[in-house]
């Protein structure tokens, strides 16, 4: 592998870890490698800390496909704890409404997540990279500005009901998506269409285009991989 010249690593990015705090911890075990000072790397389709799963991490030129990347279709799982919702539409946040759930039937939420597939609007969720008037979103939430997201069209190719606990009013959710889709916002209005509220409890990307959550490779790991691999070294000059 020539990391220089450029290589895609595939990283199944930890739970409470940022996307650039993945990409640091590895480009500083490759640059460390390598005898460089800092490694060109980047990272295409950030994760929320909260999220898990598939990142791919790109070094040297391969970082021209970032761009790319980006465009390729997703896979995510995701569980909701229906009845509450929080600001940020995960657990980022605390509780700050509650809602009745007594309605809610397998029936009704297998029905209500078919309105979902296909071309729809969204918006997203405040707590977000979103820029607005060049600043991101959730700097200027966290600020205590006054902000309006507005709709974006999304798609969403298949969304499936894998589990649901009618004690807990929780339910776990397969979803396969084109860019730029929001799985918090789209629990924030599952929750809404369902006539109740809903937050994320757990996420987990399992597909990004063709690289799967089996292909990547754990931080924990990560040297170990590292050390199998036939490194590439490009002359000093």
């Amino acid at each position: 592998m020539n990391f220089q010249e450029g290589e895609f690593v595939y990283v199944n990015k930890p739970y409470g870890m940022s996307s650039f705090g993945a990409l640091a911890y590895v480009r500083t075990r490759l640059s460390r490698l390598l005898h460089v000072k800092r490694l060109k790397t980047g990272h295409a389709g950030t994760l929320d800390p909260l999220a898990t799963g598939v990142l791919i991490l790109c070094t040297g030129k391969a970082t021209k496909k970032i761009e790319s990347l980006q465009l390729q279709d997703k896979e995510y799982t995701a569980t909701l704890q229906l009845g509450a919702t929080t600001a940020s539409f995960d657990r980022e946040h605390t509780v700050d409404m509650t809602y009745p759930t007594r309605h809610i039937t397998r029936e009704l939420i297998e029905q209500t997540l078919h309105q979902f597939e296909g071309d729809i609007m969204q918006v997203p969720p405040l707590f977000s990279a979103v820029m607005v008037d060049g600043h991101r979103a959730y700097k200027l939430a966290r600020k205590g500005s006054d902000v309006e997201l507005k709709a974006k069209p999304v798609r969403i190719d298949e969304i499936e009901l894998t589990a649901f606990d009618p004690e807990k009013m929780q339910m776990s959710i397969r979803v396969s998506c084109g860019k730029g889709t929001y799985i918090r916002s789209l629990a924030r209005d599952i929750g809404y269409a369902l006539g109740s509220g809903a937050f994320l409890t757990a996420l987990c990307r399992t597909r990004l285009g063709n690289v799967r959550i089996e292909d990547c490779v754990t931080l924990d790991g990560f040297q170990d991989w590292l050390d199998k691999q036939e490194i590439e070294l490009q002359p000093t000059t």
